[in-house]
């Protein structure tokens, strides 16, 4: 079956979704519903400030999905890959007891249940399985909270997406566990080509046993929806029949699944709304925002996403995916999605896509900004991904600069390493975000740079990196410059200078004037390549 038109820009959109659901959820994760009313009120958008946490932060459910999925291109892109060959694939990124996953210890963490057996060359499933685990470890939330990713590699295919979910699951987990997982997948791979919900989830039904719990929650809650429009009272129904004092574990699959499907069904096909109730209902709080914001972002795309409320501008589209392959921590959600969706081309005998010659920034995607803040800025700016104004694509990175004037600079900037929001000690909700710079010196960047043509006057260009010096303290070095008359395009290239062994945090764009005005300059793509010189 091919994938839609719009494939690409729908996998874009879930991984937002399934981000920004993370980024919700994660600073109260596993909090009752009492308590988030109580003291947060309905979740109807980023809490993070009373956490003193960044809204972008690390998560097991968005690492986890998005790193065991290397599985596919690891393995040649075939999609027959093994239930063997993707618990390889953990063992081979994560690192024992610093990255992706909750180290909880044998027996309460089904996770690290199942990466102790993979250690110990117990392969999968029989890592993940009853048998070897028992029924309460094998059957946690955590095989739906990972499978995302092996729903968007097969886009309005339900029976691929509900085997790859079967055998991804298996790794780790058994049983009610891995049908949850497979109604997640299945309801996402429809979700590409099928805008009802319930047209969705009927499909989904059909890959599970009738007779299964996972079967039998779906069922109640359809049942009470149909017949309760408060989902307040849908949610104590589900508490009484399916709570955790039945339902016992760290975190069981059943309860956590019914609060996914009663978000999405009274979340009246709309983002936010379905967000909120997913939030606001207490149990894995991160990972069920997660997939009904995936689920909701594949279904109804980018405008779906930015109906209410600007879910995208405090995450810029950073992602964090902290694994024993360091250099790709460091990632955002427009480079993730175009590894998916070369996956699912690789996996269908089609090229990979490469806009712009392969740059690493390309900001082909609607409104994507790659990671870009305004940062260490001497003047007013505002970023802005526009339609139009790209010399070798659709799309570009726009920098309204006002109050331009001599020796000062409007800048953006992009991370290459551990943001400094990371070093705050005050900050408490966040994992330590283990990562390896993407830049290093003696490598050379390249920018493809345009003025806008109603500029009063010319501009001043000129690409920067900003490291880690003494103390940690964040110092610029600025680079090589063009002077741009209104309309003129460039490119400017710049070799990155010795650092003295300080990394580089991140690479910056500034713009400036002899003159004070304001002016706009368009960013096409910004890449860097070549060798790294060691010190």
């Amino acid at each position: 079956m091919s994938a839609p038109d719009d494939y690409l820009e729908k996998v874009y959109a879930g991984l937002l979704g399934k981000a920004i659901g993370i980024y919700l959820g994660h600073p109260f994760e596993l909090w009752g519903y009492e308590r988030i009313v109580s003291e947060l009120g309905e979740i109807n958008y980023y809490v993070n400030e009373h956490f003193n946490s960044p809204v972008v932060t690390t998560d097991d459910d968005l690492a986890g999905t998005l790193i065991f999925l290397r599985a596919i291109p690891d393995y040649g892109f075939s999609k027959d890959v093994t239930a063997e060959q993707i618990g390889k694939t953990w063992l081979n990124y994560l690192v024992e007891g610093k990255t992706v996953l909750w180290w909880g210890g044998r027996g309460m963490s089904t996770e690290h249940t199942a990466y102790l057996n993979l250690k110990a060359g117990i392969p999968a499933p029989a890592s993940g399985s009853i048998e070897t685990n028992g029924h309460l470890v094998a059957e946690q939330i955590g095989a739906q909270i990972f499978i995302d990713g092996w729903a968007m590699v097969a886009p309005g295919d339900p029976e691929l997406a509900a085997d790859l979910a079967h055998r991804a699951a298996s790794v780790s987990h058994d049983g009610e566990a891995i049908y949850g997982a497979q109604i997640v997948a299945v309801m996402e791979a429809m979700a590409f080509i099928e805008p009802e919900i319930n047209k969705c989830l009927d499909t989904a039904l059909s890959f599970i046993p009738a007779d299964s719990t996972i079967a039998s929650v779906i069922r109640d809650v359809r049942e009470w929806h149909a017949g309760e429009p408060d989902w307040h009272r849908c949610r104590e129904w589900l508490n009484e029949y399916y709570g955790y004092d039945r339902f016992r574990g760290a975190c069981h699959i059943v309860p956590n699944h019914g609060a996914i499907i009663m978000s999405l069904l009274y979340g009246e096909d709309n983002f936010q709304k379905s967000l909120m109730i997913a939030a606001t209902s207490g149990l894995d709080t991160d990972c069920n925002a997660g997939n009904v914001g995936c689920f909701m972002g594949i279904k109804n795309g980018l405008a779906g996403i930015e109906a209410d409320a600007d879910w995208r501008g405090p995450m810029s589209d950073r992602i964090y995916l902290p694994s024993a392959d360091c250099g790709r921590t460091i990632t955002d959600a427009v480079i993730e999605s175009y590894h998916i969706a070369n996956m699912y081309r690789r996996m269908n005998g089609m090229e990979a896509l490469r806009p712009k010659n392969g740059a690493r920034f390309h900001f082909e995607m609607p409104g994507s900004v790659q990671g870009f803040r305004v940062e260490a800025s001497d003047t007013p700016l505002i970023l802005e991904n526009v339609k139009g104004y790209s010399r070798q694509g659709q799309y570009a990175l726009a920098l309204h600069c006002s109050g331009l004037r001599a020796n000062s600079f409007a800048r953006a900037a992009t991370p290459t390493f551990i943001p400094e929001e990371f070093l705050v000690v005050s900050q408490d909700t966040s994992d330590p975000l283990k990562a390896a710079p993407t830049i290093y010196p003696g490598q050379t960047v390249q920018a493809w740079v345009s003025a806008a043509d109603d500029n009063r006057t010319p501009v001043i260009c000129q690409l920067d990196v900003r490291i880690y010096g003494p103390d940690d303290k964040l110092v610029i070095i600025r680079g090589n410059s063009a002077v741009l008359q209104p309309g003129q395009a460039a490119e400017i290239s710049w070799e990155v200078p010795d650092t003295g062994g300080h990394p580089i945090a991140e690479v910056g764009i500034g713009v400036s004037s002899r003159e004070t005005t304001s002016a706009s300059l368009y960013l096409d793509a910004l890449t860097w390549a070549g060798e790294p010189r060691a010190t």
